[in-house]
């Protein structure tokens, strides 16, 4: 179990659409003499257990940047001092966060080293933010206590928290070295975000100061994961914008914001009470969610030059948007007419199209595009990420298992982030092992272009691949795809458990 903070859930569902398809990637032709890319598979292994984690912040985060260095976190072999009812991760082992830059994979530490912590971004220098446990129990939240930190190079730095506060969680880095983040401030609210009993706040730190960047009325705002984001001291979120609980949801209205060098503007919605700011891109165009009118169905939106447009969906109930390019290419994923059936789309010029799936699976999910417009994600049965694949204009999908050279004794899942050199980071399982929902079961790879007969094209496996177990303890298994919700409380509590899932926050504090 994480901290009772661990929010990532920053790129939460909440929201969808309804506007018919109007291009599907199946029906489009390939170009003639069109050459898809092949792949060396750099599996970056572990520091010394099972597993190499993709991100804590959810989906939206950057973990790989434009020189193909990587941060995350992974297992070490040490036992969790926490365990067995307070672990950081599944398997009850302390995990760390990590470099990997040309082939190594370094420990960058804790502020305790016998603790876990976890790099949520990365920026262009390398540097990391991310979340650190201080080996303290929180009296407030009876967890342990996760402070947010940087790391430069191999020195590590607690950032602190809000005044007031006792836990906070680094969320973003740019490459001016801003890090946005979230801390409580110890004030108690009704109706704190995550069910936790006090305010959350956004916060930006730069050069040892921390900044709390207020809320547009009400007692909560947090921020989005961030994407590929670079313009210094703008950053996107959710925050409630006033103290008064709307009847049907039992909260106050949670809208949107742009804060952009001390002002924040609201920016509205979609005609619900619901709605989430995921990622801007450096031209200060923002993603997100928002759910429609009823609060039960919920659409990916577009804000751009003050105004917000409903993205639609593929004829079903909901989409949802993850990323977003200087472009303003945009990709996610739809509801088609069919209950619990989606699809990765690409939106671009408010034309939405269906990338289709891996063939003979039934649903996908778009995750990250480069500024080329490559775009990855995850082809599934509708529960569990099964394919990853990657797709360029005029298509089809491509499997990245198909594209790899054989031998690597690992099934390719879901791909999370891609660079402009192409470089595609992804998350495995070893062959025979059944992936669940989205769990992290084994390593993360890097893949990385190549020419098909070239000698460069040859998978790189790490020492430890033979021995990837998956964890002891047992995963419950969860649809990727939220359920179909009833009513406006269910929208909450959906929220508020996915959040707890995703970081192992004990049910009682993410739902009360």
């Amino acid at each position: 179990m994480k901290s009772s903070l661990l929010l990532s859930a920053i790129g939460v569902s909440l929201l969808a659409a309804t506007i018919p398809p109007q291009l599907t990637a199946q029906n489009q032709p390939t170009q003639a003499g069109q050459k898809h890319h092949h792949y060396r598979l750099v599996d970056l292994g572990t520091l010394g257990g099972p597993i190499s984690y993709g991100s804590v912040n959810g989906d939206g985060a950057r973990l790989l940047n434009q020189g193909g260095v990587v941060s995350s976190f992974a297992d070490t072999s040490a036992p969790d001092p926490n365990a067995p009812d307070l672990c950081f991760v599944a398997d009850c082992l302390v995990a760390h966060a990590y470099r990997w830059k040309n082939g190594v994979m370094t420990d960058i530490g804790a502020l305790s080293n016998t603790y876990s912590s976890a790099a949520g971004s990365i920026n262009a220098r390398g540097w990391s933010t991310g979340q650190s446990q201080t080996g303290l129990i929180d009296p407030l939240f009876g967890l342990p206590q996760n402070r947010a930190v940087l790391w430069t190079n191999r020195r590590i730095f607690d950032l602190g928290t809000i005044p007031g506060g006792s836990e906070s969680i680094g969320i973003s880095i740019n490459n001016v070295g801003q890090v946005v983040g979230i801390s409580d401030n110890g004030v108690p609210d009704p109706f704190s975000l995550f069910g936790l009993g006090v305010q959350i706040r956004t916060f930006l730190w730069q050069d040892g100061l921390m900044q709390d960047i207020g809320t547009t009325g009400g007692p909560d705002a947090v921020p989005g994961p961030g994407c590929d984001n670079q313009r210094p001291g703008l950053i996107v979120g959710a925050s409630y914008t006033s103290f008064i609980p709307n009847d049907d949801t039992g909260i106050p209205t949670i809208d949107p914001f742009l804060w952009h060098n001390g002002t924040m503007i609201d920016l509205g919605n979609l005609g619900g009470t619901l709605s989430f700011g995921q990622c801007a891109n450096n031209r200060g165009d923002v993603i997100g969610q928002s759910s429609l009118p009823g609060d039960v169905l919920t659409h990916a939106f577009l804000w751009h030059s003050g105004k917000m447009t409903d993205m639609g969906t593929l004829g079903g109930d909901n989409s949802e948007a993850i990323w977003i390019n200087d472009a303003r290419d945009i990709v996610g994923s739809a509801d088609l007419p069919a209950p619990d059936i989606h699809d990765a789309v690409r939106w671009r010029h408010g034309q939405i199209l269906d990338l289709g799936t891996v063939p003979g699976d039934a649903c996908s999910r778009g995750r990250g595009i480069n500024s080329r417009g490559q775009i990855v994600g995850g082809s599934s049965d509708c529960l569990n990420f099964l394919h990853a694949f990657v797709w360029e204009e005029g298509g089809p999908m491509l499997d990245l298992n198909t594209l790899i050279p054989p031998g690597s004794g690992l099934q390719l899942t879901n791909a999370i982030n891609i660079n402009d050199r192409g470089e595609i980071l992804a998350k495995s399982v070893p062959l025979g092992v059944t992936p669940i929902d989205d769990e992290d079961l084994g390593h993360v790879v890097l893949l990385i272009p190549c020419e098909e007969d070239g000698t460069d094209c040859e998978n790189v496996l790490s020492t430890a691949a033979d021995t990837i177990q998956k964890p002891s303890t047992p995963i419950t298994k969860h649809a990727n795809s939220p359920r179909r919700l009833l009513t406006p409380r269910d929208a909450v509590a959906q929220w508020r458990e996915q959040v707890a899932r995703q970081h192992r926050i004990p049910t009682g504090s993410a739902t009360n």
